[in-house]
Protein backbone atom coordinates (compact mmCIF):
# COMPACT_ATOMS: atom_id res chain seq x y z
CA UNK A 1 0.00 0.00 0.00
CA UNK A 2 2.87 2.76 0.84
CA UNK A 3 4.00 1.72 -3.13
CA UNK A 4 0.69 2.69 -4.55
CA UNK A 5 0.35 5.72 -2.29
CA UNK A 6 3.70 7.24 -3.99
CA UNK A 7 3.04 6.28 -7.43
CA UNK A 8 -0.44 7.95 -6.56
CA UNK A 9 1.49 11.44 -5.71
CA UNK A 10 3.50 11.03 -7.96
CA UNK A 11 0.93 10.96 -10.62
CA UNK A 12 -0.84 13.61 -9.18
CA UNK A 13 2.30 15.81 -9.28
CA UNK A 14 2.83 15.18 -12.47
CA UNK A 15 -0.79 16.01 -13.64
CA UNK A 16 -0.19 18.84 -12.06
CA UNK A 17 2.34 19.88 -14.20
CA UNK A 18 0.53 18.63 -17.42
CA UNK A 19 -2.13 20.78 -16.28
CA UNK A 20 -0.45 23.99 -15.94
CA UNK A 21 1.18 23.51 -19.20
CA UNK A 22 -1.96 22.58 -21.32
CA UNK A 23 -3.42 26.14 -22.39
CA UNK A 24 -6.81 26.24 -23.56
CA UNK A 25 -7.98 25.06 -27.59
CA UNK A 26 -8.80 27.33 -30.16
CA UNK A 27 -12.43 27.62 -30.86
CA UNK A 28 -12.85 26.37 -34.72
CA UNK A 29 -9.65 24.54 -35.45
CA UNK A 30 -7.29 22.21 -33.82
CA UNK A 31 -4.40 24.48 -32.41
CA UNK A 32 -3.84 24.78 -29.07
CA UNK A 33 -0.66 26.99 -29.77
CA UNK A 34 1.34 28.08 -26.15
CA UNK A 35 4.12 30.69 -28.22
CA UNK A 36 3.65 34.27 -27.59
CA UNK A 37 5.50 36.82 -26.24
CA UNK A 38 5.42 37.14 -22.05
CA UNK A 39 4.83 40.72 -20.47
CA UNK A 40 7.45 41.76 -18.34
CA UNK A 41 7.94 40.69 -14.33
CA UNK A 42 8.62 44.57 -13.47
CA UNK A 43 5.34 46.24 -13.08
CA UNK A 44 7.44 49.63 -12.86
CA UNK A 45 8.38 51.74 -15.85
CA UNK A 46 12.23 51.49 -17.09
CA UNK A 47 14.46 53.92 -15.81
CA UNK A 48 15.51 55.29 -19.19
CA UNK A 49 12.17 56.43 -20.23
CA UNK A 50 11.89 60.58 -19.84
CA UNK A 51 8.13 60.52 -20.20
CA UNK A 52 5.22 61.65 -18.06
CA UNK A 53 2.18 60.30 -17.11
CA UNK A 54 0.46 63.22 -18.87
CA UNK A 55 2.11 62.82 -22.15
CA UNK A 56 1.79 59.36 -22.47
CA UNK A 57 -2.45 59.80 -21.88
CA UNK A 58 -1.97 63.14 -23.95
CA UNK A 59 -1.12 61.01 -26.77
CA UNK A 60 -3.39 58.20 -26.12
CA UNK A 61 -6.48 60.41 -26.28
CA UNK A 62 -4.67 62.64 -29.22
CA UNK A 63 -4.44 58.97 -31.45
CA UNK A 64 -7.96 57.80 -30.17
CA UNK A 65 -9.28 61.38 -32.14
CA UNK A 66 -7.66 60.34 -34.84
CA UNK A 67 -10.18 57.22 -34.85
CA UNK A 68 -6.92 54.56 -33.87
CA UNK A 69 -8.03 51.19 -31.90
CA UNK A 70 -6.79 50.58 -28.61
CA UNK A 71 -4.02 48.00 -29.77
CA UNK A 72 -3.06 49.87 -32.29
CA UNK A 73 -2.81 52.86 -29.96
CA UNK A 74 -0.44 50.52 -27.55
CA UNK A 75 1.95 49.42 -30.95
CA UNK A 76 2.40 53.21 -31.97
CA UNK A 77 3.58 54.00 -28.41
CA UNK A 78 5.55 50.63 -28.23
CA UNK A 79 7.52 51.77 -31.57
CA UNK A 80 7.78 55.22 -30.96
CA UNK A 81 8.12 55.77 -27.68
CA UNK A 82 9.36 52.94 -26.22
CA UNK A 83 6.75 52.73 -24.46
CA UNK A 84 5.97 48.53 -23.65
CA UNK A 85 3.15 48.65 -20.96
CA UNK A 86 1.10 51.97 -20.92
CA UNK A 87 0.19 50.47 -17.14
CA UNK A 88 3.42 50.31 -16.19
CA UNK A 89 3.34 54.02 -16.66
CA UNK A 90 0.55 55.41 -16.28
CA UNK A 91 -1.27 52.55 -13.96
CA UNK A 92 -3.79 52.37 -16.30
CA UNK A 93 -4.62 50.35 -19.25
CA UNK A 94 -5.43 52.11 -22.45
CA UNK A 95 -9.15 51.48 -22.64
CA UNK A 96 -9.36 52.58 -19.30
CA UNK A 97 -7.89 55.69 -19.90
CA UNK A 98 -10.26 56.58 -23.19
CA UNK A 99 -12.94 55.72 -21.13
CA UNK A 100 -11.76 58.28 -18.78
CA UNK A 101 -11.68 60.72 -20.99
CA UNK A 102 -14.78 59.70 -23.07
CA UNK A 103 -13.19 58.41 -26.24
CA UNK A 104 -13.86 54.37 -25.72
CA UNK A 105 -15.84 52.65 -28.87
CA UNK A 106 -19.05 51.74 -28.51
CA UNK A 107 -18.22 48.12 -29.60
CA UNK A 108 -15.08 45.97 -27.79
CA UNK A 109 -12.22 45.86 -30.81
CA UNK A 110 -12.12 42.20 -30.73
CA UNK A 111 -15.99 42.07 -31.71
CA UNK A 112 -15.80 44.67 -33.79
CA UNK A 113 -12.85 42.77 -35.69
CA UNK A 114 -15.21 39.75 -36.09
CA UNK A 115 -17.98 41.57 -37.96
CA UNK A 116 -15.23 43.38 -40.08
CA UNK A 117 -14.40 39.87 -41.31
CA UNK A 118 -17.95 38.67 -41.18
CA UNK A 119 -19.03 41.48 -43.58
CA UNK A 120 -15.93 40.70 -45.80
CA UNK A 121 -17.26 37.30 -46.46
CA UNK A 122 -20.66 37.92 -46.85
CA UNK A 123 -19.19 40.78 -49.84
CA UNK A 124 -17.16 37.72 -51.08
CA UNK A 125 -20.42 35.45 -51.09
CA UNK A 126 -22.60 38.08 -52.60
CA UNK A 127 -19.65 37.86 -56.15
CA UNK A 128 -19.25 33.95 -55.38
CA UNK A 129 -22.22 32.20 -54.62
CA UNK A 130 -20.49 28.93 -54.90
CA UNK A 131 -17.99 28.61 -52.47
CA UNK A 132 -19.14 26.43 -50.64
CA UNK A 133 -15.89 26.84 -47.30
CA UNK A 134 -16.70 30.85 -47.29
CA UNK A 135 -19.58 29.62 -46.36
CA UNK A 136 -18.80 27.68 -43.72
CA UNK A 137 -16.43 29.85 -42.49
CA UNK A 138 -18.94 32.82 -42.09
CA UNK A 139 -21.29 30.37 -40.21
CA UNK A 140 -18.29 29.93 -37.55
CA UNK A 141 -17.11 33.67 -37.54
CA UNK A 142 -21.10 34.18 -36.83
CA UNK A 143 -21.49 31.76 -34.18
CA UNK A 144 -17.95 33.50 -32.96
CA UNK A 145 -19.66 36.95 -33.06
CA UNK A 146 -22.80 35.52 -31.27
CA UNK A 147 -20.55 34.04 -28.56
CA UNK A 148 -18.65 37.47 -27.73
CA UNK A 149 -21.76 39.00 -27.70
CA UNK A 150 -23.35 36.59 -24.97
CA UNK A 151 -20.35 37.57 -22.96
CA UNK A 152 -20.34 41.31 -23.34
CA UNK A 153 -23.70 41.17 -22.52
CA UNK A 154 -23.19 39.68 -19.58
CA UNK A 155 -20.83 41.53 -18.54
CA UNK A 156 -22.31 44.85 -19.43
CA UNK A 157 -19.94 46.25 -22.02
CA UNK A 158 -23.14 45.93 -24.53
CA UNK A 159 -25.89 46.80 -23.92
CA UNK A 160 -29.11 44.00 -22.96
CA UNK A 161 -30.73 44.97 -26.32
CA UNK A 162 -27.78 44.44 -28.98
CA UNK A 163 -28.33 41.99 -31.47
CA UNK A 164 -26.15 40.64 -34.82
CA UNK A 165 -27.85 41.12 -37.99
CA UNK A 166 -26.37 40.48 -41.27
CA UNK A 167 -28.10 42.77 -42.46
CA UNK A 168 -27.25 45.87 -40.82
CA UNK A 169 -23.40 45.01 -39.25
CA UNK A 170 -21.87 47.21 -42.13
CA UNK A 171 -23.89 50.02 -40.59
CA UNK A 172 -22.01 48.96 -37.01
CA UNK A 173 -18.63 49.08 -38.88
CA UNK A 174 -18.92 52.62 -40.56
Amino acid sequence: SDVYKRQVVSTQSTGALIASLVTMGRMHSRGKGISGSAVPYKRTPPVWLKITNDEVVEQITKLARKGLTPSQIGVILRDSSGIGQIKAVTGNKVLRILRANGLAPQIPEDLYNLIKKAVAVRKHLERSKKDLDSKFRLILIESRIHRLARYYKKTQALPPTWKYESATASALLA
